[in-house]
């Protein structure tokens, strides 16, 4: 699921471990009062960071106060570098946490993802990163390694009717984690026609 490019967004590049990084920058339009890292889903799919679950999370998080950072991680884009399967792609997110840190030292953090991008994420906290949520949309558990470091901070997101990632397995996973998941009725992976009801739910929580 592929969106456009939101107008209160700016292109930068991030210096990477394999080369630079295209970001997409999303400020919000008052106070800012936390930043966020929101990954993408899996690049052999088309994924990217203007798809619409990515920027319904940035959209969502910068009207509490959030500025986004959401890249494209090696080899996406206009990213360098070449897919690394989830693996390098933590070591990607760790030059991007750093270079917001530069100019954001001490707001709160919250890690995002979508698929393969709650992989990615959920790596990079298991680094022992401070951060205030952990919101794991669809996750990817069946194709990649999807953790959980502080299950009182995290958020899982599944649809019911997941073509791709099934309910059953997510459900499976997460007993290993004692989490609970919130269930999205009659809902497939890329929650089509349905992210404005995303976008609601995902404002009903202390960002």
């Amino acid at each position: 699921m592929i969106g456009l490019i939101p107008k209160n967004s700016r292109q930068l590049f991030i210096a990477g471990p394999v080369g630079r990084l295209d970001c997409l920058e999303l400020k919000p339009t008052g106070e800012i009062t936390g930043v966020a890292i929101v990954c993408h889903p899996d690049p052999k799919g088309g994924g990217t960071y203007t798809n619409k679950i990515v920027q319904t999370i940035a959209k969502t998080l910068n009207q509490f106060g959030y500025i986004c950072y959401c890249p494209n991680l090696r080899g996406v884009g206009e990213s360098e570098g070449d897919h690394d399967f989830g693996v390098g792609e933590v070591d990607d997110i760790q030059s991007v946490y750093q270079f917001i840190r530069q100019d954001y030292p001490d707001l709160p953090l919250v890690l995002a993802g979508f698929s393969f991008g709650t992989s990615v994420v959920s790596q990079f906290a298991m680094r022992g990163i401070a951060h205030k949520k952990l919101l794991l949309v669809g996750p990817a558990v069946t194709r990649c390694p999807v953790a959980v470091p502080n299950a009182q901070k995290t958020i899982v997101i599944h649809g019911e009717l997941d073509e791709i990632i099934p309910l059953s397995d997510v459900m499976e996973w997460a007993r290993g984690y004692s989490i609970p998941i919130i269930c999205y009725p009659d809902t497939g992976h890329f929650f089509h026609g349905k992210l404005v009801s995303l976008q609601n739910l995902l404002a009903n929580f202390a960002w």
